[in-house]
């Protein structure tokens, strides 16, 4: 019968459980594959970003001799911002483990190990479902907390005015919708100050309602009318992507409440991947004398007994994010009608 002294193996040690952590496997999110964040470990819980607006200016036209125009400076803006802190745990009671056998096919710490190993899988979800909703309030340029507070609202940080939203008129079967994209894409190329590149693209996030009207549009279907694409409009096209006028849409699959990470009924949210620097996350190192001014990293586990009654113990998740919109002049925004 398994005991609880058990848990004073090395196997359950902080470090062993974050590096075991590492190999639990987690469901995939959208964003979180895009891979669009840069990852930035640090070893602080703030984190310097700094701003700098990239100027281009007309030269004035002088007489041979004339002292040069002076060249107008770039303004720089450097801020500090801490890095959140998501704590997360389960308890694991002495009664359920008290059934595992010592003997047999695999050993109690195999099997302890086991159940300590599924808990932890869960938090991990968890854990990285609140980071999928960081990244969406991010490529937003509004992150939000779990109780839809604001954490961080990266227009007012920079000063900047966010952009209105594009109607799409997309109740409407003779709207341009070919021009409504370019609409978006040119606004985004224009406020990228230096962060466009020439493989940098656009990509939207739809609601539902936005994604449906969209490929069922009259002038979107005569578009693929001829292409060998267009059977794919006659395909299943829920919680798909679809690329149009140089833009990758995407009916954003949140979760199944379709209101906890979500993107809000009939509207589109646009935003560059491949922009430079335009998408960052911060990690800051654990609280724990273990991982002190080490860099830090996406995820910490760690075990905590009942030293009183020996009882149960607890498996805690830990990470200390920070995701970051350099760029929020460049996202977009639209709406069906």
């Amino acid at each position: 019968m398994a005991h609880m002294d058990i848990f004073n193996d090395d196997a359950f040690s902080m470090v062993e459980l974050t590096a075991a952590l590492d190999k639990v496997p987690y469901k995939p999110q959208f964003l979180g594959e895009l891979a669009i964040f840069e990852s930035r470990p640090v070893r602080t819980v703030e984190v310097s970003i700094e701003k700098r607006d990239n100027i281009l200016a007309l030269i004035q036209t002088s007489e041979r001799g004339a002292p040069p125009t002076p060249r107008s400076n770039e303004k720089r803006d450097i801020r500090s911002f801490r890095t959140v802190r998501l704590a997360h745990d389960d308890t694991i009671y002495a009664h359920e483990i008290q059934n595992i056998r010592a003997f047999g096919s695999e050993s109690e710490l195999q099997q302890v190990q086991q159940e300590v190993a599924r808990r932890m899988e869960y938090l991990r979800q968890d854990v990285e479902l609140t980071h999928e909703n960081m990244r969406l309030g991010a490529v937003q340029g509004i992150v939000t907390d779990a109780d839809g507070s604001t954490l961080r609202n990266w227009y007012t940080e920079w000063g900047i005015v966010q952009a209105a939203e594009i109607d799409f008129e997309l109740d409407d079967t003779s709207t341009n919708v070919r021009g409504k994209c370019q609409e978006v894409i040119r606004a985004m190329q224009r406020n990228a100050k230096g962060a466009w590149l020439p493989t940098t693209q656009v990509h939207s996030l739809c609601a539902d309602e936005f994604y449906d009207a969209l490929i069922d549009h009259t002038r979107v279907r005569d578009t693929y009318l001829n292409w060998a694409a267009a059977t794919e409009l006659r395909d299943n096209q829920a919680f798909r992507s679809f690329p149009f006028s140089g833009i990758f849409f995407h009916n954003y699959r949140g979760t199944d409440d379709n209101s906890t990470v979500s993107v809000t009924a009939d509207k589109a949210k646009f935003f560059p991947v491949g922009a430079r620097g335009a998408f960052q996350v911060a990690w800051s190192p654990g609280e724990s004398f273990d991982f002190v001014n080490t860099p830090g990293r996406p995820t910490y586990s760690m075990m905590i007994p009942d030293r009183d009654r020996n009882s149960w113990v607890k498996v805690e998740e830990y990470s200390y994010p920070l995701f970051i919109c350099t760029r929020p002049e460049m996202l977009q925004r639209g709406k069906r009608a």
